[in-house]
């Protein structure tokens, strides 16, 4: 099991698309906060579809539930104390990143916080610390089920 976690689709990427190494710790947190947005959708998708086939919009509807900034705002928070210093540092430069683009239905709260909680997901994909992005993501996920009862 652990060696198929391990498989490095993100090497194999790299490796097609001839694209060069670089060091996570190089991005603006938004560029963290792109890719990480990105890697949390795959991974809220992958969950949603492994319930059962359904009508696109539906699907959409369940996955939008979870993407949202409120959603993962909400992780955020209990997220930050199972968070190592390094992942706080990395989650702190994404919330207080400024923004072009408002924060569209959220509060600026909300916006930031998910902004610093993508950040954290995009620095995680770089580093190739899969296991600790799910292992986070299972924790806020727990917390946003919990309070959803």
């Amino acid at each position: 099991m652990e060696k198929s976690i391990n498989f490095e689709f993100q090497d194999c990427i790299n490796e097609v698309l001839d694209l060069k190494k670089v060091d996570p710790q190089s991005y603006s947190p938004l560029v963290l906060a792109y890719i990480g947005d990105c890697v949390y959708d795959l991974i809220i998708k992958s969950m949603v579809i492994n319930k059962g086939n359904k009508q696109v919009s539906k699907l959409h509807l369940e996955t939008s539930h979870y993407v949202q900034a409120s959603a993962q705002s909400c992780m955020m928070r209990v997220m930050q104390e199972h968070l190592t210093e390094k992942e706080h540092q990395i989650y702190k430069r994404g919330r207080n990143a400024k923004s072009v683009s408002p924060a569209k239905n959220q509060s600026i709260t909300d916006y930031r916080r998910a902004t610093g909680f993508e950040a954290l997901i995009g620095y995680l994909y770089l580093n190739k610390e899969y296991e600790r992005i799910l292992e986070l993501v299972k924790i806020g996920l727990e917390n946003l089920w919990k309070e959803g009862e």
